[in-house]
């Protein structure tokens, strides 16, 4: 038996940001039973908290994770590092580092920050892959999109791990009434973004949508790592420093992610929940 946490993340609405499921002490858990049991989920990520390795231990790793789609493993993905730092503190979990949990994953060491009174919000990883798509790239997710070039204001890939392309339209507006082509995405994780002109002093600055058939779910509700990518993007330039996310909103969801670029560095933070605590037999 292995104790079991589902924690909703990025929202301060009960049941309104996007779970992810936590399983503890996954040591002696093949790779067939990881893959089997986010199948069984069915969420956007399961994670599983594992000891660090040799080399995760001597570089101020506090715990192991793996990341699993319904439809495979991921490097990194930002949801389940905030829930799984949360199920990992909850269950009694102290950091090595005052204030920081480090979590060692496919995609190296990413810190997260432990601040009382504050959300949970972990640095930002670099990007695999940076800069303008090809024509061919660009025509593509066009077609997924059902949109014409005149509707795109920028693009760029912003893959820190999951692979996403990142794709700026006019206004909030026009990212809300996208209904994509999912049999023209092929390979593509296509993230929209469409700036607030006038987002209030508490409004969201930006509404996001995350498009990622190939995981087995078309459309993830709240993502940290493409909200990450965003903000290596667009922060400081197109958005200001400091400034919140919306995602989710067509899924019925109350996403909200506060981004802040801090000199070299982007930290993404928002609002954990337990949801579900109980045991796991496998």
């Amino acid at each position: 038996m292995r104790e079991f946490r589902q924690v909703d993340v990025f929202s301060d609405a009960a049941l309104r940001g996007n779970p992810v499921a936590v399983v503890h002490g996954a040591e002696g858990l093949d790779d067939e039973q990881l893959a089997a049991f986010a199948r069984w989920t069915n969420l956007s990520e399961t994670t599983f908290l594992l000891t660090p390795t040799a080399q995760g231990a001597a570089g101020g790793a506090d715990y192991r994770l793996r990341i699993f789609t319904p439809g495979g493993e991921l490097p990194f993905a930002g949801h389940p590092t905030l829930g799984s730092a949360h199920a990992w503190l909850e269950a009694g979990g102290s950091p090595a580092a005052p204030g920081v949990v480090v979590q060692e994953c496919g995609a190296g060491l990413v810190a997260v920050r432990h601040e009382a009174g504050s959300p949970l919000a972990f640095r930002a990883p670099p990007l695999l892959r940076s800069g303008a798509p090809t024509a061919d790239e660009l025509a593509a997710a066009l077609r997924a999109l059902r949109v014409g070039p005149d509707a795109v204001l920028e693009t760029a890939w912003i893959d820190n791990g999951p692979g996403w392309l990142g794709v700026l339209l006019a206004d909030p507006g026009a990212v809300l009434a996208l209904e994509p082509d999912w049999s023209a995405f092929g390979e593509l994780k296509i993230g929209v973004a469409g700036i607030q002109p006038d987002p209030g002093p508490d409004g969201p600055h930006v509404e996001v949508r995350a498009f990622c058939p190939q995981y087995g779910v078309p459309e993830d509700p709240v993502t940290g790592s493409l909200n990450a990518g965003l903000g290596l993007w667009l922060g400081g330039r197109r958005l200001p420093r400091r400034y919140m996310a919306a995602q989710g909103t067509v899924l019925q969801r109350a996403g909200r992610v506060h981004v802040s670029v801090e000199d070299a560095d982007v930290w993404v933070g928002g609002a954990t929940r337990t949801t579900i605590r109980g045991t796991l037999a496998l």
